[in-house]
């Protein structure tokens, strides 16, 4: 038996409730891992509210974690028991252990800590697709990051200052704003107090942006689009303020021939190739230095719901992790 968070009927964080559950061993193709450090994510407000349909009811939640091999299904080669690991993969993290596909399963270097992998791994292969396989960012890019002070934000600020951008970031508080910049910020807006549309225009001397990487979602949609220059990319990558409506694709060519995008992690993680040359891509980042992962937050797994109102009232920055 293990403890782990369940969600038995999707709704609110007090959902979320801690239990012993019984863990079979590990079948083919995947690994048991005995969790160090479990990953915060808006993906798993998400599956809580039922946003995503999980696969089954009831289920539990989470979709990172480090840790190490307790044991390894059939036909599972490339890990054995000791081995310390992290991942992105299906649900299921918010657990003292879980039987994980050895698919999404990375070996970690040994000068990389299981809880700066358990606070990077879903965040930072986001960053790295978004930033090297959806709009590849260059040198004097200019990059609009909503959300700056989250932990995508953070992680992308930085990783798109080493490779030259200019960063623009928005944020919800002074003290956000100071943390975006302390994190590859080179502007931010406070967009509780300023219109980051005339912001933008004004920073860039109403040159506009290459790219902006969204996650909010409904509430800054049509600002973002008004934010870039003819041939842009608008990223969206989720949806915090709630989904973006239908709207006439025509406006894409009203607002300067623009591109719109809504990629998901894991349909870059079904490759295990490339899944594996994201996760090096991002360990040398870090291990480099133009990456930080800044865990500013940790919560038991019986606080989970706390965690999560936490996050929905937009009361956290960087990192946050569950231990176990």
């Amino acid at each position: 038996m293990v403890k782990a968070i369940r969600v038995h009927v999707c709704g609110g964080p007090e959902q979320m409730v801690l239990e012993e559950v019984a863990l079979p061993p590990p079948g083919k193709g995947e690994v048991r891992v005995r969790h160090a450090a479990m990953g915060l994510n808006f993906i798993d407000v998400y599956f809580r509210t039922g946003l995503y349909p999980a696969p089954a009811m009831p289920f539990t939640p989470g979709n990172e974690g480090a840790g190490t091999v307790v044991s390894v299904g059939e036909g599972v080669v490339g890990f054995k028991p000791g081995d310390r690991v992290a991942y992105a993969a299906q649900i299921g993290s918010y657990a003292e252990e879980r039987n994980v596909s050895a698919h999404f399963v990375v070996k970690l270097p040994k000068d990389i800590g299981f809880e700066s992998a358990a606070g990077m791994m879903l965040k930072g292969m986001t960053a790295e697709y978004l930033l090297f396989r959806t709009h590849r960012v260059k040198k004097g890019d200019v990059v609009l990051m909503h959300a700056a002070a989250g932990g995508v934000g953070l992680i992308l600020c930085q990783w798109a200052r080493s490779l030259g951008a200019t960063v623009i970031g928005t944020v919800g508080s002074a003290d956000k704003a100071k943390l975006a910049r302390k994190h590859g910020c080179h502007h931010t807006i406070l967009y509780r107090e300023e219109n980051f549309v005339e912001r933008v225009r004004e920073i860039t001397g109403g040159k506009l942006c290459d790219v902006v990487y969204d996650g909010v979602g409904k509430d800054t949609f049509l600002g973002s689009l008004d934010c870039l220059k003819p041939l842009g990319m608008f990223v969206s990558f989720g949806n915090a303020s709630g989904p973006i409506a239908a709207f006439d694709i025509g406006l894409l060519a009203k607002k300067g021939s623009l591109v719109a995008t809504r990629p998901t992690l894991f349909t870059f993680l079904a490759d295990r190739k490339r899944l594996v040359s994201m996760a090096r891509r991002l360990f040398t980042a870090v291990r480099k230095g133009d990456v930080t992962i800044p865990v500013t937050g940790r919560f038991p797994l019986a606080k989970a719901a706390e965690a999560h109102r936490a996050l929905e009232g937009r009361g956290t920055t960087g990192s946050i992790i569950f231990t176990p």
